[in-house]
């Protein structure tokens, strides 16, 4: 009886183990070639692959300090490849070097065109308060970025925790494939 148990459990384990193999090494072959798949509502569902345009208006970077924190604690990244053990946000820029941003309570405005969606949050979606970024305007400084996502108004973005440095981008991105709701 104990040897039929044990063989019933190392056959359940071997089987796990290839199950677990076929799902993710897919995964692995389409990371490795550049391609990332958001399932975040900040932006459309879909895939998107690594570009080296220079100008692309999507960003993958690991965020810092208490912007790193708070996404890692609150689960609003899953586990990945950032420092902190955490996935990669994936966000588009709004603001540039030279760009004037000015943040109020109705949201950004960059050069005096206003973005939807952007207006800051009091509580997340599992009723958390959320501290936003000083109001104010701001002349977007050499070596950083501001991002938000206009698709989504309860995006985790710059309304938190202001701009990035740009040394935080891993990758620029384009849309592959979108599923628009």
């Amino acid at each position: 009886m104990k040897t039929s148990g044990m063989a019933h459990l190392k056959s359940l384990v071997f089987w796990t183990f290839i199950a677990i193999t076929i799902i993710s090494f897919p995964a692995m072959i389409a990371y490795s070639l550049g391609l990332r798949v958001n399932a975040s509502r900040s932006l459309p569902i879909g895939i998107y692959a690594v570009t080296r345009d220079p100008v692309s208006k999507l960003i993958e970077f690991c965020p810092d300090g208490k912007a790193a924190e708070e996404s890692k604690s609150r689960g609003y990244r899953s586990r990945g490849s950032c420092p902190d053990g955490a996935a990669p946000l994936i966000k588009p820029v709004i603001a540039r070097k030279g760009d004037v941003v000015k943040f109020s309570p109705r949201g950004f405005s960059v050069n005096g065109k206003f973005l939807k969606n952007t207006a800051p949050l009091a509580l997340d979606g599992a009723g958390r308060p959320l501290t936003h970024w000083r109001f104010g305007v701001y002349r977007v400084a050499a070596g950083e970025v501001w991002v938000a996502s206009t698709h989504n108004y309860g995006s985790y973005d710059s309304r938190y925790f202001g701009p990035i440095c740009i040394s935080s981008i891993r990758n620029r991105l384009r849309p592959v494939w979108t599923f628009h709701q």
